[in-house]
């Protein structure tokens, strides 16, 4: 099984995260910010990805450095689970319903970091997390994932249904493109490596 364990401590937060992208989705996670908390449950009950993850931060300030370095934790789990690549499918898109919302996402694993996201929210905030956080968490992600990430918001007018849909497509997406295919030699790529 693919799992990776990751640890960060910093002056502004403490992270634990455990991994295992061959799960069955179940999960324990605690950030100290309830709709994050959320979010996380999504990426992991719909990307069959089992996930522990405790995050301790300095939510006084506010959520900025908790979502940023989850980011950064997850990423870096993602890559170090994966290894070498060998024989995963590499790209995965997913195209998902939430009542009237609808939210494509496509991703490449290709170890180049790039986000394309195009969304907009009308509120501040959900629960207490900063809209605007959605954006920093998936942009920390891909660095740190080697993500080739396009997140696009095609309708929707309640936030909340914009971002469960969101974070529901990337892990739907992520789980097809770290899944095997018996006919890819080696990593898919005709360099012979997916760099990273």
């Amino acid at each position: 099984m693919r799992t990776a364990e990751i640890e960060r401590k910093t002056f502004e937060t403490n992270i634990k995260c455990h991994i295992n992208i061959d799960g069955k989705g179940e999960n324990n996670i605690d950030t100290g910010i309830g709709f994050f908390d959320h979010m996380l449950t999504h990426v992991s009950k719909h990307g069959f990805m089992d996930m522990e993850l405790k995050a301790e931060g300095d939510l006084h300030v506010d959520c900025h450095h908790t979502v940023e370095d989850v980011g950064i934790v997850l990423g870096k789990a993602i890559t170090q689970a994966l290894g070498d690549k060998k024989g995963i499918k590499r790209y995965g898109s997913f195209i998902l319903p939430m009542e009237e919302a609808l939210v494509i996402c496509a991703l490449d694993i290709s170890g180049r970091p790039f986000l394309g996201f195009d969304a907009s929210f009308k509120a501040e905030k959900i629960g207490t997390m900063d809209t605007q956080m959605f954006e920093e968490f998936f942009r920390a992600l891909c660095l740190h994932g080697g993500l080739n990430l396009h997140i696009k918001v095609l309708a929707g007018s309640n936030d909340h249904h914009i971002a469960e849909a969101m974070f529901k497509a990337f892990g739907k997406a992520l789980d097809i493109a770290t899944s095997y295919d018996e006919r890819i030699q080696g990593v898919l790529s005709t360099k012979g490596m997916l760099e990273g």
